[in-house]
């Protein structure tokens, strides 16, 4: 084997070492921003922006009743119950925060997003604070990108 033959060989050798992660990290990064890009459009304003994000189905469990959403349309059902909810609540000024993610899992086309979340609003005038509430979520890579599958809201 002569020098260039032993270059090439560990330039390939280097690119295969590097290239799954690289694509890793840009996997996870793409995994973040669809989370981001639901929850950061959860009002009125932006709100089917929101649902886009959102896979069909998608499963959903959140701390208001009904509980737990499923189905073709469950991020639309969520939102509408959600703000029924809040109108029957006497609840006001919502105003949900996401933190950095705890942990980023990714797995082929599958991945799993555990964040901190605080969650702060008024009812019946009154301020009321969630402040260690997690936000858990489940995606699945499509041709479109990254689609979220199934959520849950769990406060501490």
């Amino acid at each position: 084997m002569n020098l260039k033959q032993f270059v090439g060989g560990a330039l390939v050798v280097l690119a295969l070492a590097v290239t799954p992660t690289v694509a890793f990290a840009s996997d996870k990064t793409d995994v973040t921003a669809a989370v981001h890009k639901f929850f950061g459009n959860l009002d009125k304003t932006h709100v089917k922006t929101a649902v886009a994000a959102c896979d069909s189905p998608v499963s959903i469990i959140d701390e208001f009743p009904p509980y737990e959403w499923h189905g073709a349309n469950a991020c639309d059902d969520w939102w509408k119950a959600y703000q029924q909810y809040n109108k029957n609540s006497g609840i006001t000024d919502p105003d949900a925060k996401l933190g950095e993610p705890w942990s980023v899992d990714v797995t082929g086309d599958r991945a799993y997003v555990v964040s901190p979340a605080t969650y702060s609003f008024k009812q019946h005038g009154k301020t009321i604070k969630e402040p260690n509430a997690v936000f858990t979520t489940a995606l699945r890579k499509t041709a479109a990108g990254w689609r979220i599958t199934g959520w849950t809201w769990s406060k501490h």
